[in-house]
């Protein structure tokens, strides 16, 4: 057995199965180091005034329906977002709290449904490679078993080793992807979190 086919089955042997522990036994297809919490609550990010009756009533409106959008959309600086809800939370008291009452309740939604979708993913790809890991231990055991045959076709080895290296190249590349995506959720959490803070404060 060559050196270089050891060592690559060494480092299938040690590495995917360490990749495809999910952190949390409550969910087991969420890899990522942060806890899943799968809702956001309100109470955690919003100290404004309570938004139990507003429902879907934002849409209605498509001036808050469009400023929702652009303040949700991770594209937008928060400087230009703080400037948006300062122009737009404008006249009595009455009037700037409803407003505000109106695009959080947009923005909850929104980015909580955004979050949804992105979790979503990320258990969608880890399952995706569980199963990948899954197919290279299989071809792993196979390469092991064709090259302790006492005859065997060196090419064949040499090509089922290539695949492996590859499978490995992409299993490898498809992990720091998920690692990124794992921030995605938090980023999503501090926007809300500093997105609620600004309405509050323009109300002050």
């Amino acid at each position: 057995m060559k050196c270089s086919t050891l060592a690559l089955i060494a480092h299938i042997v040690l590495a995917v199965p360490v990749a495809a522990r999910a952190a949390d036994p409550r969910f087991p297809d969420w890899p990522c180091s942060q806890i899943k919490v799968p809702q956001l609550s309100i109470a955690a990010v919003w100290a404004g005034p309570a938004i139990d009756d507003v429902g879907e009533a934002w849409q209605d409106d498509p001036n808050i329906k469009d400023l929702v959008a652009r303040l949700a959309a991770r594209r937008t600086p928060l400087d230009d977002a703080q400037k948006a809800i300062t122009d737009f939370l404008t006249g009595d008291v009455a009037t700037r709290q409803q407003r505000a009452r109106l695009v959080f309740a947009g923005l909850f939604k929104s980015l909580d449904q955004q979050r949804s979708e992105v979790m979503n993913g990320i258990e969608r790809m880890f399952r995706q490679q569980k199963t990948f890991a899954d197919k290279i231990r299989s071809e792993t055991r196979g390469l092991q078993e064709l090259q302790n045959k006492a005859e065997h076709d060196q090419g064949t080895v040499d090509e089922l080793a290539s695949s492996i290296a590859w499978d490995t190249r992409i299993f490898e590349e498809r992990r720091t992807t998920i690692r990124y995506a794992c921030e995605v959720p938090v980023l999503i959490e501090q926007r809300l979190f500093a997105l609620a803070r600004m309405i509050q404060q323009s109300l002050e």
